[in-house]
């Protein structure tokens, strides 16, 4: 089944502060969908209405022809999975335990069922994470935390991902071996959408870049057009420039 989030007019004020204003989306298929913007542009707060996890936002943000607060949250999760900046948790819990966590909206006993410990473990291959699957999470590195979040996430089994700058702690080779991955589960049915201040990460692995500008929507577009010189001049305010290699690949560079 696939997923559609319909976004009109959604708007977020935080006391006397607009942090997201009159943004009208929608996503109807399976995609890989980076979301960018300045600090302060409104990414994260866009997220958490599309996860369910801010409420008191304007306008309508519809999951399957339904608002959030209309799903049972176990449903919702079996649906939609988030995936925060960064997870502090005070307990020994092992890396495997927290991804075991992501089984929670399937839970209907007291025990784990084999399809449970099954998802767990293809999550766990599919981010590198076995390895260190018995070690307290407490103790790992906050690259190594931050997959075994996404791993918790994807134990989940959901149709929508949602992650919120998941490479922000990785090694460049976690944050390219991420990116593909992200990509391939959008190749495999998922609607991922992800916040980056990569602007070539967004334009290598995504099929769709969303720009936020002081709240406002200001590009949703292929990367090669969202991602012009002219509007990464517009949104960011730095010069840059697409350079291009002799077997077509592209990326950006900055400045003058």
């Amino acid at each position: 089944m696939n997923v559609r989030f319909e976004l009109d007019r959604v708007g977020m004020r935080y006391g006397d502060a607009q942090v997201l204003s009159e943004v009208t989306l929608a996503f109807e298929r399976p995609e890989m969908v980076a979301l960018t913007g300045p600090n302060g542009a409104g990414k994260s707060t866009l997220l958490g209405i599309m996860a369910g996890l801010r409420g008191g936002h304007g306008g309508t943000c519809l999951l399957n022809g339904r608002a959030a607060g209309e799903w049972r949250r176990r449903d919702y999760a079996r649906v939609v999975a988030f995936v925060p900046q960064s997870l502090k948790l005070d307990f020994p819990f092992t890396a495997e335990q927290v991804v075991l966590m992501g089984r929670t909206p399937y839970a209907g006993g007291l025990f784990e069922s084999p399809g449970d410990w099954a998802a767990v473990r293809r999550a766990m291959e599919v981010t590198d994470t076995l390895a260190f699957r018995e070690r307290d999470f407490r103790s790992l590195s906050g690259g190594e935390r931050q997959r075994v979040v996404l791993a918790s996430a994807l134990a989940q089994e959901p149709r929508a991902l949602l992650l919120d700058e998941p490479t922000t702690f990785l090694d460049l080779e976690h944050q390219v071996a991420i990116y593909a991955l992200l990509r391939q589960l959008a190749r495999d049915g998922l609607l991922v959408i992800s916040v980056t201040h990569d602007l070539n990460l967004a334009a290598v692995y995504s099929d769709r870049v969303v720009a936020l500008q002081r709240g406002r929507l200001v590009a949703d577009a292929p990367p090669c057009d969202a991602l012009s010189v002219e509007r990464i001049r517009q949104i960011f305010g730095v010069e840059a420039e697409w350079l291009r290699r002799s077997d077509g690949k592209a990326w950006i560079s900055y400045g003058n």
